[in-house]
């Protein structure tokens, strides 16, 4: 395998660290696709990780379920778990002025982790489209092959752009979108010592459509066999662009190119009839998937970690088949359950500590994403979305009846039958319960407060409970946070590293932070 050497011309978004990294220890130069390729492979999708205490919130996309009304503080006093990584949790479940804040509000933890992560993958895509087009291509194998390295090049930038910008950002709205300050683009791999600026939501959002457009033509001119949901395709290229014409309020494209998932891709999961675990590499919904599978670290059950919360548990009915296939519950712990079991000996299902067992003991059992995930179903979601904001009801009540027929239990009524604002808030409800804690429920809540029909926005409480240690059970104190409606802190603030080496680059105003003292 050659071993290239790239440039990361784009240190300083990140730090004032070292400004010229090596990829390799080779000097070799690219000769083909092949070489691409395997930068591409290696380097430029996010990696599998799995569960750490340590790195609760430090993996690309752990801490956005943290930030929405999913999760809830576990406060049980029976199975404790050895160390705790919490506390880099906190800025975050509290929706502190810095996301980096501890708990005793003495020091900050680092906060550009993720920052770091994204945008040197968006340098690695920069350097493999830049050098793409020079190299040799005799034959069509050849020739297939640039295509199909371009457009997940393309496709990666577009995706890790968007993220960024949902993050960083203010939601898209197509009244302020050309002044709202976004984050730094960078596609160039020519390296700059230079001072980066923010540009605008729109201007990403438009860059975000330039490389999926790219993305696009490439992934279709392949016309090979997908072999693996780790590698993107053309049909998830149609589906990150559904969704971010829904994100952009485009309601004719958003649902073009979720008709076009759907041609492709319309396979589901029968919960009915395919009761095994959901989140496998198996699954007939996968499209893409790529990272790892962290959400689970948050839920130990134990008194020092989270549990779904009882909003999202309660929301699905006693016949959704996802109620009873995907929560594992006990006393007040609910865990996640997509994924499947462990097989430890002798561990009693009525112990307390059976989750943590089963479930985060287990890691090895996590074959897809949590967050970074495609599935067939957020298709049927977009589509029928679009058409309920363009007032095609049928449209949007055919395709979300046949996702909920794949989901409710067959004894039951599974059709929905309502109309106007009705249909709208029951198709975002039914986007809550589909995808829950696969990364989607805080850019959903963000985006429907701008949205130009049926606007809305959410109040949410999250409480943080003090203990006597990190190793012990005993709670000393609780406190009580809440995200108000259109509150300023459902955009996060630039990373603190990052404006301080950018001297200049504006920050989001984030208020700070204050609680309430509750009863133990």
């Amino acid at each position: 395998m050659k071993k290239i050497l790239y440039i990361l011309s784009i240190i300083s978004l990140m730090s004032c660290g070292d400004f010229l990294e090596e990829y390799s220890q080779d000097k070799d130069y690219v000769r083909t696709w092949k070489d691409l390729n395997e930068l591409l492979i290696g380097d430029c999708y996010l990696p599998v990780t799995t569960y750490s205490e340590q790195n609760l919130v430090a993996s690309p996309g752990a801490f956005i379920s943290l930030l929405a009304d999913e999760v809830d503080e576990c406060q049980i006093n029976s199975f404790l778990m050895n160390g705790d990584g919490r506390e880099k949790a906190f800025g975050y479940f509290t929706w502190q002025q810095r996301v980096g804040q501890n708990e005793n509000y003495t020091d900050y933890f680092v906060e550009n982790e993720t920052w770091i992560t994204i945008y040197k993958k968006i340098n690695i895509a920069n350097n493999i489209l830049a050098s793409a087009d020079d190299v040799s291509c005799r034959t069509d194998e050849e020739q297939l092959g640039v295509h199909k390295v371009k457009g997940e090049a393309h496709f990666l930038r577009a995706f890790y752009y968007f993220w960024l910008a949902n993050v960083y950002a203010k939601p898209y709205n197509p009244a302020t979108s050309a002044t709202d300050l976004c984050i730094p683009i960078k596609t160039s791999n020519v390296v700059e010592d230079i001072k980066f600026t923010r540009q605008t939501v729109e201007e990403v959002y438009q860059q975000i459509l330039l490389d999926l457009t790219e993305a696009e033509k490439h992934l279709c001119a392949y016309k090979m066999p997908k072999k693996s949901i780790y590698r993107a395709d053309s049909t998830a290229c149609h589906l990150l662009q559904s969704r971010v014409y829904l994100y952009m309020q485009n309601w004719e494209k958003a649902a073009e190119y979720a008709k076009k998932v759907l041609n492709e891709h319309p396979s589901l999961m029968n919960l009915n009839t395919e009761t095994g675990k959901f989140s496998i590499k198996s699954n007939v919904e996968n499209i893409f998937s790529m990272g790892g599978n962290t959400v689970y670290g948050m839920f130990c059950n134990c008194c020092q970690a989270f549990t779904v919360s009882n909003e999202l548990y309660n929301s699905y009915s006693a016949n959704d088949m996802r109620k009873k296939l995907w929560f594992w519950r006990k006393d007040t712990f609910t865990g996640l359950i997509k994924v499947p079991a462990g097989t430890m000996e002798k561990t009693n299902p009525n112990a307390n500590s059976y989750y943590y067992d089963m479930y985060i003991w287990n890691k090895e059992q996590q074959e897809v994403s949590d967050i970074f995930l495609f599935r067939s179903a957020e298709a049927y979601l977009n589509y029928a979305e679009a058409q309920a904001y363009m007032g095609n009801e049928q449209e949007a009540i055919s395709a979300i009846n046949m996702l909920r027929a794949n989901r409710i239990s067959t004894d039951t009524e599974y059709s929905l039958n309502v109309s106007g604002d009705k249909l709208i808030k029951s198709i975002r409800r039914e986007r809550m319960m589909e995808l829950a804690l696969e990364g989607h429920r805080w850019f959903d809540l963000r985006r429907y407060s701008v949205c130009c029909i049926l606007p809305e926005s959410k109040q949410i409480v999250h409480e943080w409970t003090y203990y006597s240690s990190h190793t012990q059970s005993k709670a000393i104190e609780r406190h009580r946070f809440i995200l108000e409606e259109y509150d300023a802190a459902y955009t996060l603030p630039i990373p603190q590293e990052v404006i301080i080496f950018n001297t200049g680059m504006e920050n989001n105003i984030r208020p700070w932070r204050e609680y309430t003292t509750v009863e133990l």
